[in-house]
């Protein structure tokens, strides 16, 4: 998360929640509030800290009843639709962050808040510390909340269990054994609402990290319900594509027998940091009907210690003629971002077909 994103907690934004405030509490007080929130550290908080920070400060203003909080807060979700405010990012999930901070030992009544408050903002990972302290009670209630008829409590039931859920908390029990889940992502698999089918693609995709078989299986039940089920089991299998595991390249019928490689070139042997590696390469099906062609690339970084780590991309997915030549172009970026450092050095390239890897070439990234 970038420093900008941080700036959702804007003096317009608070403005505009006191005036809601002012509206639901009659004891709020807008000059106090803002006090409070632009505090000699509020300009180093991070997106996190500002949210949390929220939260205590909205808490200054609250019942010391939590129950009686809860309902305040729904109070406030309701004025702020009424005044047709909605959310533009995530910047009103300190409302969940609320409930997780001063309602844990209040398991009721946050469940009940949980379930109004995500139709408005998500509780994804306000509902993590519940599933470690409460885990057979949550995950009943989600499972319930799979069968709800609003498709964000729904997709909560999904989003909230998953075991690595970026951002958030892990969910070591459900790392270790995700059999609970399975419940809700049944529940969800056909989903009418996109959104959820995507949410339970991503849960499975995480549990691929840690049970690979878990979800081969799962997929192998699945393939053939519908259209949309089959494009979510393709979503959900993407690390276990790109990692050329054989029973999911045979699940989607990914054989590279007789798929030829030819003419592989690094265009670019030497590059720059900031430009580009390009190479080319071609490939023919030497079989006498179509395949199925799922074409990727391996980056073999060069990392600190010298070790290559690979990255695997994706270039396309398609149907190829029997016969015929594609001759495929393709450039790699190597500007600098801030999600990943490079180093100079050798570097290698490979072409992977089919999830079977293919030649690899080196090139050298120089200042």
């Amino acid at each position: 998360m970038s420093n900008l994103f941080k700036d959702i907690y804007s003096q317009e934004f608070y403005n505009q929640l006191s005036e809601i405030m002012l509206v639901t509490i009659p004891s709020f007080n807008k000059e106090t509030f803002t006090q409070l929130i632009f505090n000699d550290y509020f300009i180093h908080y991070e997106l996190k800290e500002r949210m949390t920070h929220t939260a205590k400060v909205l808490h200054h203003f609250l019942s010391d009843d939590f129950g009686e909080a809860a309902e305040t807060i729904k109070q406030l979700i309701d004025n702020l639709r009424l005044a047709g405010i909605k959310e533009k990012s995530i910047e009103f999930m300190f409302f969940p962050e609320y409930i997780s901070m001063y309602g844990i030992d209040k398991y009721e009544e946050s469940i009940s808040a949980f379930e109004f408050i995500t139709q408005f903002t998500s509780c994804e990972f306000a509902v993590r510390p519940y599933i470690l302290k409460y885990e057979e009670k949550m995950l009943t209630q989600m499972v319930l909340w799979s069968k709800h008829p609003n498709n964000k409590v729904r997709r909560l039931a999904s989003e909230g269990s998953r075991p690595r859920l970026p951002w958030a908390m892990a969910l070591p029990s459900l790392k270790k054994n995700p059999m609970p889940i399975f419940p809700i992502l049944d529940t969800l698999k056909n989903d009418s609402c996109e959104v959820v089918r995507r949410s339970v693609a991503n849960n499975l995709n995480d549990i691929s990290k840690d049970n690979p078989n878990f979800v081969i299986e799962t997929a192998q039940k699945w393939l053939g319900y519908t259209k949309e089920t089959d494009a979510l089991i393709k979503h959900a299998s993407r690390t276990l594509l790109k990692q050329g595991e054989s029973k999911t390249l045979q699940l989607f019928g990914f054989d590279s027998k007789n798929i030829m490689l030819s003419n592989f070139d690094i265009l670019t042997p030497n590059v720059k940091i900031g430009d580009a590696l390009e190479f080319s390469f071609s490939i023919t099906n030497e079989n006498k009907t179509c395949k199925t062609l799922r074409l990727e690339y391996g980056l073999y970084y060069k990392k600190n210690n010298g070790d290559l780590s690979r990255k695997v991309f994706k270039i396309s997915e398609r149907e190829i003629e029997p016969n015929k030549v594609y001759k495929i172009n393709r450039k790699q970026s190597f500007k600098l971002i801030t999600t990943r450092k490079f180093h100079t050095g050798i570097h290698q390239l490979s072409i992977i077909i089919n999830g079977q890897e293919s030649q690899i070439k080196d090139f050298e990234l120089v200042s």
